[in-house]
């Protein structure tokens, strides 16, 4: 009889003829030490559903806690915190950025070109990751995230504000896909919820961002919020760089770096960015600044469709070292469903990101305190959700399935019944908003942290990014959809509102109504006071009044645009097969 040991810790195709394998995992084996056992691993065990890690590191037992580990893990926090805050703080202030600089037409493209930056760089970066290391990947988006802010800061024009949010947008989807990747790779298997669940849990101190940022840029203008987003960032790139210094790569140890640099997949990071990014400004340009049929939308849509599939082919037949190996499909069922419901959810996260805080402001009143409270359980509610689902993933040791299902059904419902809204009804909501909340944050990160479990433990960062890029298409995608909704209502529920009240007092001149429809939808209230006839104040609160109605019917029909995704992504979520297989210490000794 030859022993034989089937141990999920080593990539079938680099394993030796004999295996050291410490006296802790052998059965009757009490001592501290190594034995040799031969070795015989077929390639049957792909067929056994258990993951094959592919590194040389013990990801079944939890390390002592050592200052530098511990540090390591803080300076993670301090990336994954530092990702998130640009667009939470500047997203909550956009009338007083575009009062200050100008650039009230395209305004939104600082938002929109975060977006695309991160969903750009997020792919051939999680790649890079894991081939180079994390120690540099994640110095470089830090550093990035510092300057991009600097430039949003000191910006003179609407331009140059756009420009830093999209090197901000990029340095963020390097940071977060490098903490998931790194807290995931620290933490045994069956604790990745738990350690994630930590991580996310360090956003706290900035859920109430929406207020910090309305009194700063009230009180005192809106550069000093960019200040604390330059510190926290600074803080986590000195942590970084001190402290985190992790093992070499199994993917480049021994090689020369002309060895590594040649691993490197340039021509799919070329394709998988420039196609991304011509295809997501082609729908976001779509029905708002230009035409669907215009050549401005039309020449990257069509440019940006052929490149995405040409990178399909590249990556599937033609590239010798893949961005996305093929070893990510150890179980393409679990993995491809995981993927869509993160689309799925991506478009109706963004959806509840990015309409809430501006439907709290333009409907509900200006008051910054009163914003950021009304934003205040959305946020809430998305961590809570994100760090429960993460926590039960390791409680139960998989459960997976049901823990989808419930977020999906608690996603749809909560988002789609915030329809209900008006400006009368605020508070109606404060329970919807928590529910939305607790389940989109149930499948953001979650859904991330089950993919790198499920997949080998030498591409963590490459499945981080692959997850990252496609929450972020679903969340551009459902956003532009959604938005084109919203402005097409809007349109028409603005003259119906705010030009039969303009009308209904006698102001008549059509040049004035449009004038006062533009400045409601950049939420220039005050401005209007200019305009002929509304400096009277009855007549001016009438017409604001119409304009709070004219936006709450019209944001109503993005809430329910999202019932049809979230039906999607719990028809997926009942599908989903249960990881528990890969959470347990699995190393057996079989006889042949």
């Amino acid at each position: 009889m030859t022993p034989k040991v089937a141990n999920t810790a080593r990539d079938l195709s680099s394993v030796p003829s004999k295996e050291k394998i410490p006296a802790q995992h052998a059965e009757n084996v009490e001592r501290e030490e190594e034995i040799e056992v031969p070795v015989k691993i077929e390639q049957t065990e792909r067929k056994t559903g258990l993951r094959i890690d592919g590194d040389d590191f013990d990801h079944e037992h939890e390390p002592k806690m050592s200052i530098r580990r511990f540090m390591s893990l803080v300076a993670m926090a301090l990336l994954w915190t530092g990702s998130q805050i640009p667009v939470y703080i500047f997203g909550s202030i956009p009338p007083y950025i575009y009062g200050d600089i100008g650039g009230v037409d395209r305004w939104v493209w600082f938002v929109l070109g975060n977006l695309l930056a991160l969903a750009g760089v997020c792919p051939f970066v999680g790649s890079l990751s894991d081939i180079v290391g994390r120690r540099y990947v994640a110095l470089l988006g830090a550093s990035l995230l510092v300057i991009g802010t600097v430039v949003q800061t000191t910006a003179k024009d609407m331009n140059m504000f756009i420009a830093g949010s999209t090197i901000a947008g990029a340095a963020a989807g390097i940071s977060e896909l490098t903490a998931l990747a790194v807290t995931s790779e620290m933490a045994p298997t069956r604790k990745r919820g738990a350690y994630v669940a930590v991580l996310i849990f360090t956003i706290l101190p900035f859920i109430p961002s929406g207020i910090y940022a309305q009194l700063i840029a009230a009180h005192a203008g809106w550069r000093y919020n960019g200040i604390i987003v330059c510190v926290w960032n600074g803080a986590g790139l000195i942590v970084t760089a001190l402290f985190y210094f992790p093992p070499p790569r199994v993917n480049s140890k021994g090689k020369t770096k002309r060895e590594v640099l040649a691993e490197i997949d340039y021509v799919g990071g070329f394709l998988s960015i420039s196609g991304m990014i011509l295809f997501m400004a082609g729908m976001q340009w779509g029905g708002y600044q230009y035409a669907w049929n215009s050549a401005h939308v039309l020449v990257p849509l069509i440019l940006g469709a052929l490149i995405i599939v040409t990178f399909i082919f590249w990556e599937g037949w033609w590239a010798p070292h893949p961005m996305f190996p093929r070893r990510l499909k150890q179980d393409p069922r679990i993995l491809s469903l995981t993927l869509l419901i993160t689309f799925i959810s991506g478009a109706n996260f963004f959806s509840f990101l990015m309409f809430w805080p501006t439907q709290a402001f333009n409907v509900y009143g200006h008051d910054p305190v009163m914003v950021g409270l009304r934003v205040f359980p959305a946020g809430m509610a998305i961590m809570i959700g994100a760090c429960i689902t993460l926590w039960l993933l390791s409680v139960f040791r998989g459960r997976n399935k049901e823990l989808m299902i419930a977020a999906s059904c608690l996603m749809t419902a909560g988002v789609a019944s915030l329809a209900c809204a008006t400006p009368h009804n605020m508070n109606k909501l404060w329970p919807l908003l928590i529910l939305g909340g607790l389940g989109i944050g149930g499948i953001v990160v979650p859904a991330s942290i089950i993919t790198t479990i499920i997949c080998p433990d030498d591409l963590i960062a490459t499945v981080s990014a692959l997850t990252l890029a496609v929450r972020v298409i679903g969340g551009s995608i459902g956003y532009c959809a959604y938005y084109n909704v919203f402005l097409s209502k809007f349109t028409g529920n603005a003259i119906k509102y705010i030009g039969g009240t303009m009308y209904a007092y006698g102001i008549k001149n059509e040049t004035y109504i449009e004038e006062a429809i533009t400045l409601t939808g950049a939420a220039l209230l005050e401005e209007m006071k200019r305009i002929p006839g509304l400096a009277n104040e009855t007549v001016y609160e009438a017409v604001v009044a119409a304009g709070q109605l004219a936006y709450a019917e019209s944001y109503k029909f993005v809430y329910l645009g999202s019932i049809a995704a979230g039906c999607v992504s719990i028809i997926a979520a009942c599908f989903l097969g249960d990881i528990n297989k890969y959470m347990d210490e699995h190393v057996a000794v079989v006889m042949e």
